[in-house]
């Protein structure tokens, strides 16, 4: 049976991202009808004023197995306490270094979630406690620069955002933008310069990054637009 996984990312709720966009996502979203919807960290950018109203809209997205969060680097220099609190009244569970067993019809995915990785917050090793290889372990990280820690542990696919896809594609603006067939399914081996945006692979630990929604530093994107993701995770 397939399974279908909605990721969110970077909403920012802020002046430049208003609550009638992020319900316009939240709308699009549950169309998606996902099994399971993810959100990877910084809900806001600056104020502890849009936490409140970003947690409460995105109260409303809907998936058979339930809405999970993990807290990214802007919400914890905005008020992490204060976002994790907003995002669990509405019913949000966020994963704080930890992971939770998913019952599927015939088999289950362990989920996992950790802290930011920039705050120093992470912990791996916890947020994958009780589980081991032979599962089907899914992590959820804001920063993808997870991916080695991930890759050495056997995790099967990580999610994050963080970037924004470089919200900015300069390159694309130069007219150099490169379209080599299947680039989107390429290794990671500078992961620096390898995990902007999309698809990539370590090993055998799957990553991607999610573009987002928001904004930061400039209100503008350029060849890099919002991104909301569907994965599907099928039997094989």
């Amino acid at each position: 049976m397939d399974f279908r996984i909605a990721q969110l990312s970077d909403i920012h709720h802020s002046p430049f991202l208003s609550e009638e966009e992020i319900s316009a996502a939240v709308r699009k979203t549950n169309e998606l009808e996902p099994d399971l919807v993810v959100l990877t960290g910084d809900y806001v950018s600056h104020s502890t004023e849009y936490i409140s109203g970003c947690a409460r809209v995105l109260g409303g997205l809907k998936a058979r197995h339930g809405v999970y969060a993990i807290l990214g680097n802007h919400d914890h220099w905005t008020d992490g306490e204060m976002m994790s609190s907003a995002l669990s009244f509405n019913g949000i569970k966020v994963l704080n270094n930890e992971n939770v067993r998913i019952e599927l019809q015939d088999s289950y995915i362990r989920l996992a979630g950790i802290d930011d990785l920039m705050v120093r917050r992470s912990d791996l090793n916890l947020a994958l406690e009780g589980t081991h290889e032979g599962e089907t372990r899914i992590l959820l990280s804001h920063n993808p620069g997870i991916i080695r820690k991930a890759a050495r542990a056997g995790v099967d696919l990580v999610l994050s955002g963080h970037t924004h896809g470089g919200q900015i594609n300069w390159r694309l603006i130069a007219g150099r933008e490169e379209r080599k067939p299947n680039s989107w399914l390429r290794k990671v081996r500078r992961p620096n310069h390898r995990m902007l945006r999309g698809h990539a692979q370590l090993g055998a630990t799957q990553l991607y990054v999610n573009r987002g929604l928001g904004t930061v530093v400039l209100p503008l994107r350029y060849g890099c637009p919002p991104e909301i993701t569907i994965l599907e995770l099928a039997n094989q």
